[in-house]
């Protein structure tokens, strides 16, 4: 299943480039090749931003946990205002969540990321940049990105190879980076949309509809709807018999 798992990129392009010999071999008509180019390109579309295909990398999108669990991870940190009041939350309920910090947001915000870690949570890697572009970069320049996110990770939880990448999206060469690295891709199968709305309500009610055992669900601590979120979400979701965990699935090879 894994040799699967990891080729299902190869597979449609290989696929694809069978399906163009057939179509110059049997002389179709244009029609033809813009429904097979067509058909790729969807495909391909699908599997660089649906994290859940483990199109181009393999990624954990849920918990494996005996009792019916859910995590809470946090995106885009650390924020100078909003972090904080954000484990202060945690910490009143008690819960341990995981932070996908960015580099560069690290810098300044160093104590906000020791208070992190001292308080129990696992941080992950979210890229150096988060550059709106990196889905296009060569595999040098986001292996460099991520290595000089994992660099200052690792000077707070060396152990951390916990990785989410920007916007979800995935491709061969950031798959290329992720596997030079040894990083532990996590998804997610909750998505809350909250960078969407300030609707309260409207989030916490996606989440809740969505909410089933050992779900995942993505979060960003440096909005500001994030504290008054939490207060109401938290109690909900253990109200539905459910705890928190940040008990990972050990990863299995890239």
């Amino acid at each position: 299943m894994d040799v699967i798992i990891k080729n299902k990129h190869r597979i449609v392009v290989l696929v694809f480039l069978i399906g163009l010999g057939i179509l110059y071999y049997c002389s179709f008509s244009w029609i033809g090749w813009i429904i097979w180019i067509f058909c790729f390109l969807i495909i391909e579309f699908c599997g660089a931003y649906f994290i859940q295909l483990n199109f181009h990398l393999q990624t954990t999108n849920k918990l494996n946990t005996i009792k019916p669990s859910v995590m809470l991870s946090f995106d885009d940190g650390p924020h100078a205002k909003n972090t904080p009041l954000v484990l202060e939350i945690l910490d009143a309920h008690q819960i341990k969540a995981v932070f996908f910090l960015i580099g560069k947001n690290i810098q300044g915000q160093e104590e906000i990321v020791k208070q992190i870690v001292d308080k129990g949570h696992l941080i992950g890697n979210h890229s150096f940049s988060h550059h709106h572009l990196i889905d296009v970069w060569s595999s040098k320049r986001v292996l460099d990105d991520l290595k000089q996110c994992q660099h200052l990770i690792k000077q707070y939880q060396p152990q951390s190879l916990l990785f989410r990448p920007p916007f979800g999206v995935t491709n061969p060469n950031i798959a290329k980076a992720v596997k030079q690295l040894q990083l532990h891709t996590i998804g997610w199968n909750i998505r809350s949309y909250d960078t969407s709305t300030q609707n309260i309500s409207e989030i916490k009610q996606r989440i809740l509809n969505k909410l089933k055992p050992n779900s995942i669900i993505l979060l960003h601590d440096r909005l500001d709807v994030m504290p008054k979120l939490l207060n109401e979400l938290i109690p909900e979701i253990k109200n539905l018999g459910f705890e928190f965990s940040i008990e990972l699935p050990k990863p299995t090879n890239d």
